[in-house]
Order: structure tokens, then C-alpha cells, then sequence
């Protein structure tokens, strides 16, 4: 029988110092761990945190379409005590953030209603523009240049598989270098594992990005590179990883994407190069007979639906501790 949710004492929206999780930079190596090991926790003993966030409540506003990330924060919101409220952004009955109102007054405004927001959206810029002018936790649930809830997820999935020290194993993503990419290239280095990212010379991660990874790496004793043939990238690797050729928004560009990425299919030949052991990874939507044929995301070694299940796991822990309802510590 689920607990009684007795309504916590503080408001919303008073948080003197609010934590975000922007890009997968806002959380260190230590913090990184303590969202997974409370993930796992989490995973194991629901029933223990089902009062947790009693009082809490998110607004998830979505500019982009979602199945994973609305569901997952949905169901992890209920499950921790907390409500959810779900506000698309344009049209007649959308939230007026970016038609009508400014960042700064919709921050200022959520701020005094909810305790937390969850934004899918595709400028960073939108993110980071209510960040700073807000004063509860902001959650990038996806943007053009990031999307940090998928690589909580795929880090939970990693170790699940792997085990905690991961030294010495190196993830190959091919395909695009776009949001799901940067994310992983900026986890990569917290996690311990080397990363590298098979992409035609056309479709590269962003420089800057880039840039921040190799800094990263070099602090952690690991490495991040690019690669231009999937075969030399994905050889004696530990998880190989793809993503859709075309991002929400690109869809005008689909043929041209699409011709450009034709030798990046990931296929049983390919994944044949990798490890013994390796995993086939995808965050989802998957287009088969596109980035990944379907006996490969279909096979015993993809692990696509453990990561989907994982975006619940590892959103909830990242609302506790962001919530202050767990010590980071």
C-alpha cells in the first residue's frame, strides 16, 4: 500500500542557490556517481522513496515532441510524491515562453508555482536563459546541443553491465556528431572511460564542445577523439552506440542526412569488430535499416530498452537530490 503524501512545510520556488543539470558539465565525476548509486537504490527499493518529493511540484514544458522524457519524468514525479504538469509551449494553448513572454518573466513566474521545470526544447540558449533567471532547479530534457537525462541513463546502463570502474573501456558512437554525441563525449570522462565518435568529416560534434571533452579527458586520465571509419572506431570497444541520422527540426534535410551517413549503419559485421562482450546502445527513436539494422537493436546485445527503463531510474534520483530531499554528499 503506498504512504500517505503529507504536504512539505516550504513553498515552491524559494531555493536561495538552485542546482541545474544543463549539460552533463553541471554535475563532476563525485556528483556523477551519487546521482547513479542513488539511481541504483532507487531501482531496487522504490517503495523506500515513494514520499520523497510529498509537496514537490514539476512543470515540464515542451517545445519538442517526446515519448521517454515526458513518461519517464511523468511516472518518476508520481512515484517520488510529487505532481507533474505538463505545458507545451506555442500555439493557442501553449505556454507563452518564446511567443509572447520573455525567459526572464517565465522563470520569474514558474519560480512563484512549482519547485522544479523539466525543458525539452531547441535552443540552449532557452535552458540557460531560465537558469539564470530563476530560482528552482532547471532540467535540460533536450536540447539542440545537449540532451544530459539520456546520458544519466546510459551511464546507469553502463555500469549495470560493466561494473563501477570502467577504466580501460572505450564507448564508439556513430553517426552524427549532435546533442546526443556532445553529451556523451562531456560523460565520457566522468564516467572513466574513453569515448570516441565515428562521424563523416561533414557532420562533426561541435568544436567547443570538443574543446571542453579533451579538457575533461585530460583531467580524468582518459581520452575522447574523433574518427572518420566506424570499423577503426567501434574495434575492441565496449559499447557501441548510435542515434537517429535526423534530429526534431532537421526533417527538411532528411535526404541529404541520410546520403551523407550511408557507411554508418551499424550492422552485425560492424559490431563484430567491437569487444566480445560489447553492447549495442540507442536512446531512441530507432529507425531500423537506417543508423542500425534490425538485428542488431533487436539482438542479444543491444541493451536499448534497459536504457529506456534506466531514464526513469536516474530522473528520479536527479529530482531528489535536486530537490534536497538526499544530501549530494
Amino acid at each position: 500500500m503506498r504512504p500517505a503524501c503529507q504536504r512539505g512545510e516550504a513553498g515552491a520556488g524559494w531555493a536561495v542557490m538552485a542546482r541545474h543539470l544543463r549539460t552533463p558539465r553541471d554535475l563532476s565525476s563525485r556528483e556523477l556517481d551519487r546521482v547513479l548509486r542513488l539511481a541504483r537504490d532507487i531501482k531496487r527499493a522504490p517503495e523506500a522513496y515513494r514520499t520523497k518529493l510529498c509537496g514537490k511540484h514539476l512543470a515540464l514544458v515542451f517545445a519538442k515532441p517526446s515519448t521517454r522524457t515526458r513518461i519517464s519524468f511523468e511516472v518518476g514525479a508520481s512515484e517520488l510524491g510529487a505532481s507533474s504538469l505538463f505545458l507545451p509551449t506555442g500555439g493557442d494553448s501553449g505556454l507563452h515562453l518564446g511567443s509572447g513572454e520573455t525567459p526572464y518573466d517565465t522563470a520569474k513566474v514558474l519560480s512563484r508555482y512549482v519547485d522544479a521545470v523539466v525543458l525539452r526544447t531547441f535552443g540552449q540558449d532557452e535552458v540557460d536563459a531560465l537558469a539564470e533567471h530563476g530560482s528552482i532547479p532547471v532540467i535540460n530534457g533536450l536540447t539542440d546541443r545537449f540532451h544530459p537525462c539520456q546520458a544519466l541513463a546510459d551511464a546507469l546502463t553502463i555500469r549495470e553491465r560493466f561494473g563501477d570502474d570502467l577504466r580501460g573501456r572505450t564507448l564508439a558512437y556513430v553517426g552524427p556528431g549532435n546533442n546526443v554525441a556532445h553529451s556523451l563525449l562531456l560523460t565520457g570522462p566522468r564516467l572513466g572511460i574513453d569515448v570516441v565518435v565515428a562521424c563523416p568529416d561533414a557532420m562533426p560534434p561541435s568544436h567547443e564542445v570538443l574543446e571542453m571533452a579533451r579538457e575533461d579527458a585530460a583531467r580524468a586520465g582518459t581520452r575522447v577523439f574523433i574518427e572518420h571509419d566506424p570499423r577503426r572506431a567501434v574495434k575492441d570497444a565496449a559499447i557501441v552506440y548510435a542515434d537517429t541520422w535526423v534530429s526534431m527540426g532537421q526533417e527538411r534535410q532528411a535526404a541529404s542526412l541520410k546520403a551523407k551517413l550511408t557507411a554508418y549503419t551499424v550492422d552485425d559485421e560492424l559490431m563484430d569488430s567491437a569487444a566480445s562482450d560489447a553492447i549495442f546502445m540507442h536512446c531512441m527513436p530507432v529507425h531500423r535499416g537506417e543508423e542500425v539494422t534490425a538485428s542488431v537493436v533487436d539482438g542479444v546485445r543491444s541493451v536499448v530498452f534497459d536504457q529506456a527503463e534506466n531514464r526513469l531510474h536516474a530522473q528520479k534520483a536527479l529530482l531528489v537530490l535536486l530537490l534536497e530531499a538526499e544530501p549530494w554528499t
